[in-house]
């Protein structure tokens, strides 16, 4: 590692490295490479317990590495940056920031570590094998083409779009009931959701509601992205009132969201699932999803 230096401090000189890098990775490998709260966390100092970790080239001096450490309730979640000429076997620039990362979380108590990588390729996969990690979920990036042959479903009860200001702490109540399994999801905070308002691609009229009996039933938020070839439309976020499973919301709200990212000149949507999550993956295909792509998890337990 002699030509190799890791800073702690994350300042606006790192910043601007860091996204150079995310720019350089995101046109080889044809995704983004940070993920939306990766991105928040780093740009606006970062939630408690979110630190950085980025690895320069001395000659010439380039940012080659950046991982991002991040403590839950419940684990660490890490997210690795690597440079595409130093995903080989000659490079030390990945082996040197998850040995440093994990010896962050072992001085800071220790605890169970999940590191997601999108499109994991061999060398990816032996490297998190290296280190000691063990391959754990598979999340599926699915994609559809739009417009879908069926029109928006009639529905039961009122549909309307989120009210910014009135509806976050009920949203929140429901979101975090709904996925009260999900690791990620099922924790978001007032604070989580406030952060996603303040992004520029947040628009609450891509954001569906559904309340039935006076409760909130179901709820679709869409997100477009505009940083692609073309633009995309996500199913960001959806779930229905646990109360209320079983009606086919889920499905219903699904095409709700599609048919407005239709509207708005769409012409391809996307969604992230668990592979393992069955009942949703048969809706998915129902509707017209393939995968795309898979992303994987993999995690390893820190002992203090």
């Amino acid at each position: 590692m002699t030509d190799l230096d890791i800073h702690r401090r994350i300042g606006e000189q790192e910043i601007a490295a860091i996204l150079i890098l995310a720019k350089t990775i995101e046109r080889v490998d044809g995704h983004k490479a940070l993920e939306d709260h990766t991105w928040v966390d780093l740009v606006q100092g970062g939630r408690k317990g979110v630190s950085g970790l980025i690895a320069y080239r001395r000659n010439p001096r380039a940012a080659v590495g950046y991982v991002q450490i991040s403590k839950g309730p419940e684990s660490w979640g890490i997210e690795l940056l690597l440079h595409p000429m130093e995903r080989n076997s000659n490079s030390n620039v990945g082996t040197a920031l998850l040995e440093e990362a994990l010896e962050e979380i072992r001085k800071d108590g220790g605890g169970h570590v999940h590191m997601w990588i999108a499109k994991p390729t061999e060398y990816l996969e032996g490297l998190a094998q290296k280190i000691g990690f063990k391959r754990g979920r598979d999340l599926y990036q699915m994609r559809c083409t739009l417009p879908l042959q069926e029109h928006t479903p009639a529905l039961k009860g009122s549909l309307r779009t989120f009210r910014v200001g009135i509806d976050e702490d009920r949203w929140l109540e429901i979101n975090n009931k709904a996925f009260a399994w999900h690791p990620e999801q099922g924790r978001w905070t007032r604070e989580t959701l406030l952060s996603r308002e303040a992004e520029p691609w947040f628009d609450p009229r891509g954001f569906f509601l559904l309340e039935m009996d006076d409760q909130l039933a179901a709820f679709v938020w869409t997100k477009v992205h505009v940083d692609e070839e073309s633009p995309i439309g996500e199913i960001y976020v959806i779930a229905t009132n646990p109360i209320f499973s079983g009606r086919g919301l889920g499905e219903a709200m699904c095409k709700v969201g599609l048919n407005y990212l239709s509207s708005s000149g769409i012409s391809t949507g996307m969604l992230y699932v668990d592979s393992s999550n069955e009942p949703a993956l048969k809706v998915y295909r129902r509707i017209g999803f393939l995968v795309d792509h898979i992303d994987r998890a993999y995690t390893i337990d820190i002992v203090s």
